[in-house]
Formats: structure tokens, C-alpha cells, sequence
């Protein structure tokens, strides 16, 4: 057991112990511990057992004592030590963050997204530093990064027909729909399965929550439009199969609910361009103008708010028995939301980018 023992003077002692309570109205903690452990070496306290009352490593006490005889209180450890060194230094963290943004594939990986295993691996290749796999997502997120789920995206997009639809075709489209005060729509389909779908809920830890479900392989198919500029909401729903002939239906009981002339704005599905369509198309000409949207820009078109918004309270997470109970279910929501057109124009806001070319 190691001991040293020195005496202070009696003023000197007293310096230390008015540092002692400074230290201590201050709540700095290293610097009490310090003090206490002069003080307790003074009055012939071992190291060992300065050590375990203060809960410190022996030779901390070894080393404070040593540092008080050479310096006195002029060096006084305020600071909390800095603790084990980084494994990457600033550099480093630099270099790999640029990696990281520029994704798997230009780093030799061949996922389109990065895991944790995969950055604990670039890590190992380049600086030869190994991190525990769990210690990869606190780095990342010291690093900026945080943990998201991906969304696809159609290898299809063409970025300059977006670009060029939006900042050209749409601003004509909207001055031609004003000048000839023609209702402006937007139409899509959903389909509302009865066996139900699943969204993240909250349970306690342990066993999974569980939906009661049909197993019922069929779906409530709705045709839907509304309007830009005051929300109108034309809506049909049924039980079959969606293609050219029941989307004409749906459109000729449009033009029968106005009479306003009609700029309609409509996706890719395989049944909006096929000749029987098109053939409808040009025989109402004088009052319907069809417009396209581009390939694989769902985000153009406001609509797929409303059919999210349904779907998130009112068929997520819902039983659904028989069919009726899930087409009731829909129309109920469908019905509320054609009530309240004020409702359709602030949740089925234009996109931003839509807003600001407008």
C-alpha cells in the first residue's frame, strides 16, 4: 500500500481548504476530488485509500500528489480529461463523409444504399481501423447521418421532361384553364384491398400487435378527380377490374354533373392512352382537353394526398369482414371529404415545385 506523508503550514492549509469550497460552489468535481486528496494524504491517508473514497485509480492520487508538491495550487486540474482518443481523426471523418454521400457503388459496394456492416468495412479497407459494428451508428450520427428507410425510384424518370412539364406545359395548362374558365382536374385511381394494410403502431416490447384480416383477395376500386381551384372532388367507386371502358363510364358521368369546360389531367395507366379512350377523347374534344403528366411523377399530381390521407385513417389498421363493410367504410370518407371542398384544397395542395411555377 503506497503512503507519503508531508505536512502544509497552517496557512497554506487554509488556502487549500478556501480553494476546497470554492471548487465545491462552483460544482467543479475533479478539482474537489484534488483537493480532498491532498488533504487526506496530509492527514496520513494512504493512496489505496484515498483512491477507493474517492473513487479514482491510485495512481491518480500518486500523480495529483506529485503534481501539488512540485506546483502547489497553481496547477490544479479544472478540466475534465478528454478521455480515450478518437479512432478517425478530423481528416478522416472528413474524407469518409464524402465517401459516405457519394454512395456504395463508387466505393466498390454493390448496394444501392448503405448499411452499417458496409461502412465498418469501408472504415477497415482505407484506415485499417476496426469499429464495432454497433459504434458505426453513433459515428454516423456524430457525423450528421441519421438512419432512414429509402424510397424507390423509377429507373424510368426522366428528370428534363419533368423539368421542362413543369416550368412550361403547366403554366400554359393553368392560363389556358383561367382564360376559358374550364374546371382544372387532376384524376387518379386507388384500391382499397379487404384484406387491410399494416402501418407502424404503438404496442409494448414484445409480442407483435396483431390485425384480425379476411384473407380476401378483393379490392374497392375508386375513379377520382378534383378540382384545383375549389376542390370539388368527383369520385366513382366499384368492385371489378379497372380499364377503358370503366374509366369512360366515370368520365361521361362527369361531363353529365357540369357544364363547364373541362381540362383534364391525367397519368400513364395503360387504359387512359389505349385507343377506345382516345376515340372518347376526341369525340367530346369541344369540351374535355386532356393534358399528360410526366412518367413516374405521382408527386405531381395532388390527388395522391387525399387517397394517402384516406387510407392512414381509414383502412390502415382496420378489420374489414365483409366487403360492404369495407366499401362503406370508403364512401363514408370519400363523402366526408366532397362535403368539404375548403378540406381537399389545403390537404391536396399543389407540390411546391407546381406552386412556384404557377
Amino acid at each position: 500500500m503506497c503512503c507519503m506523508r508531508f505536512t502544509l503550514s497552517a496557512s497554506y492549509r487554509k488556502d487549500v481548504e478556501r480553494h476546497l469550497k470554492t471548487a465545491q460552489r462552483l460544482g467543479h468535481v475533479r478539482q474537489v476530488k484534488y483537493l480532498l486528496a491532498i488533504l487526506a494524504v496530509v492527514d496520513g491517508q494512504s493512496f489505496a485509500q484515498v483512491a477507493l473514497v474517492l473513487h479514482v485509480h491510485e495512481k491518480t492520487v500518486a500523480t495529483w500528489v506529485r503534481l501539488f508538491c512540485c506546483y502547489g495550487l497553481q496547477d490544479t486540474p479544472h478540466r475534465k480529461p478528454t478521455g480515450r482518443p478518437p479512432k478517425l481523426t478530423a481528416t478522416q471523418k472528413a474524407t469518409l463523409v464524402t465517401w459516405i454521400e457519394e454512395g456504395p457503388v463508387k466505393a466498390g459496394f454493390s448496394g444501392a444504399c448503405w448499411r452499417s456492416p458496409m461502412i465498418q468495412q469501408l472504415i477497415y479497407d482505407r484506415f485499417g481501423v476496426l469499429y464495432n459494428v454497433f459504434c458505426i451508428a453513433q459515428l454516423l450520427k456524430n457525423l450528421g447521418f441519421s438512419s432512414q428507410k429509402a424510397a424507390f425510384v423509377s429507373d424510368h424518370l426522366d428528370e428534363q421532361k419533368r423539368q421542362e412539364w413543369r416550368t412550361t406545359t403547366w403554366p400554359q395548362i393553368l392560363r389556358r384553364a383561367q382564360e376559358r374558365k374550364a374546371l382544372l382536374l387532376f384524376g387518379d385511381e386507388a384500391s382499397f384491398p379487404q384484406w387491410g394494410t399494416l402501418t407502424y403502431t404503438w404496442a409494448r416490447r414484445g409480442p407483435q400487435p396483431q390485425v384480425k384480416t379476411s384473407g380476401k383477395r378483393k379490392g374497392y376500386k375508386v375513379f377520382g378527380l378534383i378540382e384545383s381551384f375549389t376542390g370539388r372532388l368527383f369520385y366513382q367507386g366499384q368492385e371489378g377490374r379497372l380499364n377503358s371502358a370503366t374509366y369512360i363510364a366515370f368520365l361521361r358521368g362527369v361531363l353529365a354533373q357540369t357544364a363547364h369546360p373541362i381540362i383534364l389531367i391525367q397519368d400513364g395507366a395503360r387504359y387512359h392512352p389505349s385507343a377506345e379512350t382516345i376515340a372518347f377523347f376526341t369525340q367530346h374534344a369541344a369540351r374535355l382537353q386532356v393534358c399528360q403528366l410526366p412518367t413516374y411523377s405521382p408527386d405531381y399530381n395532388p390527388i395522391e394526398k387525399l387517397w394517402k390521407k384516406i387510407k392512414q385513417h381509414d383502412t390502415h389498421l382496420h378489420y374489414f369482414p365483409t366487403f360492404e363493410a369495407l366499401t362503406d367504410k370508403v364512401e363514408q370518407a370519400l363523402l366526408k371529404f366532397a362535403n368539404v371542398p375548403e378540406e381537399i384544397l389545403t390537404l391536396c395542395s399543389l407540390p411546391t415545385e407546381l406552386a412556384q411555377a404557377a
